[in-house]
């Protein structure tokens, strides 16, 4: 059996085809002027659904990326008042060692180490009640605004860490450890620094208390060594996390965007077999 072609037939063949290339066309300019392969999700339903997967990874890693920097400045902030903490525990030990020196110290060099010593103590608790952003970095998630009280007593407690989340299975304490590294109320640095200038202004010699010194610089060098290991970590993280947003953003790229250049080439070709179609 033959079909037979009529010129009606014919019309209608090259109108539908040069409808398809006008649209054609006309896709190409969208792509062209937004510069993205994906204009609407009926474009490409599958490219669709893995860009708006990978967008998900994007918006995941940017808070992620801000977890981390704001935990880099608890860090930071915490390691610096570790180091004046440290710094001021050695002239701590180093006026405990004059003081002990009975016999070659008069009662007013005593009396001029302990007043050194009564100030070094003021130094410690500002340090110890640093903050961050309006919260204390040595206390946790207290809200009293300070991590010691003027009666050396801890205002934190063990279980009110301060974490932020890095990644989708890993977190990192952020905060430091107050009462390890300080100690609380009677056993802490602050009542240590009191006795040692009780002892001083009262004849009582100072040199054992030179263990106590020894010990409790011990726990701060500790707790410093820790929020230092801590702070190696959150620097891995924050690598690792810089090379997948990149990553991250390239699989978008490949996705979304368009090869200008290609477009722009096709456009061409596409304006031209049009104009000869006509």
């Amino acid at each position: 059996m033959f079909t037979r072609v009529t010129n009606a037939t014919q019309t209608a063949n090259a109108q539908h085809n040069l409808q398809l290339s006008l649209q054609r066309q006309a896709k190409l300019y969208d792509q062209a002027t937004s510069q993205k392969q994906l204009t609407r999700p009926s474009d490409d339903p599958t490219a669709t659904a893995s860009a708006l997967s990978v967008r998900s990874g994007q918006a995941a890693t940017t808070q992620y990326q801000r977890n981390a920097d704001n935990g880099d400045g608890w860090l930071n902030t915490a390691d610096s008042a570790l180091t004046g903490v440290e710094a001021l525990m050695r002239r701590f030990r180093d006026l405990t060692v004059q003081g002990a020196n009975d016999g070659s110290l008069s009662p007013e060099a005593k009396e001029s180490i302990a007043t050194e010593l009564e100030g070094i103590k003021k130094s410690l608790l500002s340090l110890a009640n640093t903050t961050y952003q309006g919260r204390t970095v040595f206390a946790g998630n207290s809200d009293a605004g300070v991590a010691f009280q003027p009666d050396y007593s801890f205002t934190g407690s063990a279980a009110s860490t301060v974490e932020r989340r890095i990644g989708s299975d890993a977190t990192v304490r952020v905060d430091a450890d107050g009462a390890a590294a300080f100690g609380t109320g009677a056993s802490s640095v602050f009542a240590l620094i009191d006795n040692t200038v009780s002892d001083l202004r009262s004849g009582v010699n100072v040199g054992p208390r030179l263990a106590e010194i020894d010990n409790r610089m011990k726990a701060i060098v500790g707790e410093h060594a820790e929020i230092g290991g801590r702070q190696t970590r959150l620097d891995k993280a924050k690598d690792a996390l810089a090379s997948g947003a990149i990553s991250l953003e390239s699989q978008r790229a490949s996705l979304e965007d368009v090869d200008l250049s290609k477009v722009l080439l096709d456009l061409k070709t596409q304006d031209v077999n049009y104009q000869t179609a006509i």
